[in-house]
């Protein structure tokens, strides 16, 4: 699957689904997680995020902050999902800091901080980005809003201290939800 740099471009072209319940071309999940005539079933968000190859500090922060469960439960939630790259971006020590169990709530507040209640896809947040007359306010699980924009055809996704932030790949559904890759991670300020 190739990396797709536009938001806008994959809602027009209508591309929302990873064959094999696989993301970003990588394995498919655990050969256990079949539907009926043997045909993969799509992982949730955590499934997903353990199969790409460039969550993996994503994935070890929900598992530090105790959010693996609720977001392989059912959902459905939206997910900006940010790349070991983007997290690599933040200041020195800053991950490592962030996973200790005495900032564990820090953390959860700022993992919520990338979700979204609902299944909100490419299309619908370039609607809701048309309709508020060129931005969206989206309310996280953690209470803080994000507001997103296009540039050019890219949505770019701002945070409360007005980091701006590119969705990178979207519309990868998940068996709860969908996951929308970012180029950086959202701080609540």
């Amino acid at each position: 699957m190739p990396n797709f740099k536009s938001f806008k471009a994959l809602a027009l072209a209508g591309v929302v689904a990873i064959s094999g319940g696989a993301l970003i071309g990588t394995a498919p999940v655990a050969a256990h997680n079949h539907k009926s005539h043997g045909e993969m079933a799509q992982p949730n968000i955590v499934q997903a995020a353990v199969g790409t190859g460039v969550h993996t500090t994503l994935v070890a922060a929900v598992k530090a902050a105790g959010l693996a469960d609720t977001l392989s439960g059912p959902g459905p939630f939206t997910i900006f999902a940010p790349t070991d790259t983007a997290f690599a971006k933040l200041p020195e020590g800053t991950v490592a800091t962030l996973v200790k169990p005495e900032n564990k709530g820090t953390l959860t507040g700022i993992l919520t901080y990338h979700a979204v209640a609902g299944n909100v896809s490419a299309a619908d947040l370039i609607g809701l980005i048309q309709a508020g007359g060129g931005s969206a306010t989206l309310s996280t699980l953690s209470g803080g809003e994000l507001t997103a924009r296009l540039s050019g055809d890219t949505v770019v996704i701002t945070d409360a201290a007005g980091r701006a932030t590119a969705v990178t790949q979207a519309d990868v559904k998940v068996s709860n939800g969908v996951i929308h890759v970012t180029d950086g991670v959202f701080l609540p300020a």
